[in-house]
């Protein structure tokens, strides 16, 4: 059994539930209707807001701000909430607001690290098995999607979403969305190559998973979507001509097409949609 340790000088609400194994650190304030599951540990100076809930076996360092509200000038008051998965490491200041909307969620999937000073702002959907370096900035409603990495200072405009296995290189200003598997950077960001690495690291792909197959195509419908030159629509239309069915590519296509903020590319006067 877990031995819960909470240090005198910790403020906790009557109302919040602690798990077995919890640690909560000196000055730490909990509030009410928070809950923490089984051995997390909440260091020093830490402020965790009402209606948060915290995953198991998670680790929170000095000076985060979890579960403040929204800063959203329509937010009223209102019961929302952050949730927050498994084995999160948020280091030190990183700060995650609540959603704006009544009953409505800021979420953080499972086995993700924020480094110093990560901001995930109102209403953000953040997967599993991210990376977010120093100062990265998400606004408002952007959804990271699963081992996605975000290099230092990199600031994500509102709706924007990353798909899975993409990087954004430090100090990208990303206003338009990054497809799955793609590498991206500049300001403002756009897609500079294929995440080979990324794809070939990834914990949820990992090489002994991914077949010569899949990289090849993802390979080749990086080049016809991103190096053709082709109107966005006729370089999907190609890709679909050209290339076999494969899910991971079948997944490129339909964040492509689905995409409401639009696909920043590197090439000048390029055709960016339909």
């Amino acid at each position: 059994m877990l031995e819960t340790n909470i240090h005198p000088t910790a403020i906790i609400s009557p109302t919040a539930t602690l798990e077995e194994g919890v640690k909560v650190g000196p000055y730490s304030l909990i509030g009410e209707d928070v809950h923490i599951g089984r051995g997390t540990v909440i260091h020093a100076h830490v402020q965790i807001e009402k209606w948060t809930t915290i995953g198991e076996e998670c680790e929170i360092f000095f000076g985060a701000t979890i579960g403040n509200e929204s800063k959203d000038l329509k937010y009223g008051g209102w019961r929302s909430y952050v949730k927050i998965g498994n084995r999160n490491t948020l280091r030190e200041y990183v700060s995650i607001s609540r959603s704006t909307f009544e009953e409505g969620f800021t979420i953080v999937g499972d086995n993700n690290l924020l480094m110093n000073w990560v901001n995930l702002a109102h209403d953000t959907i953040v997967g599993n098995r991210t990376i977010m370096a120093n100062f990265v900035s998400l606004a408002g409603h952007v959804v990271i999607e699963d081992d996605v990495r975000l290099g230092a200072h990199a600031a994500l405009h509102q709706y924007v979403r990353v798909g899975k296995m993409a990087m954004a290189g430090g100090f990208s200003k990303i206003v338009q969305d990054i497809p799955p598997f793609m590498l991206s950077a500049g300001q403002p960001a756009r897609v500079r190559s294929l995440n080979r690495i990324g794809i070939r690291t990834s914990r949820i792909n990992p090489l002994s998973q991914l077949t010569d197959e899949t990289l090849a195509a993802l390979k080749k419908a990086f080049r016809i979507l991103f190096r053709s030159g082709l109107p966005l629509k006729h370089a999907v239309a190609r890709v679909k001509e050209e290339l076999d069915a494969n899910p991971e590519v079948e997944y490129l296509l339909e964040f492509i097409g689905t995409s409401k903020r639009g696909i920043g590319f590197s090439q000048p006067n390029r055709i960016l949609s339909g």
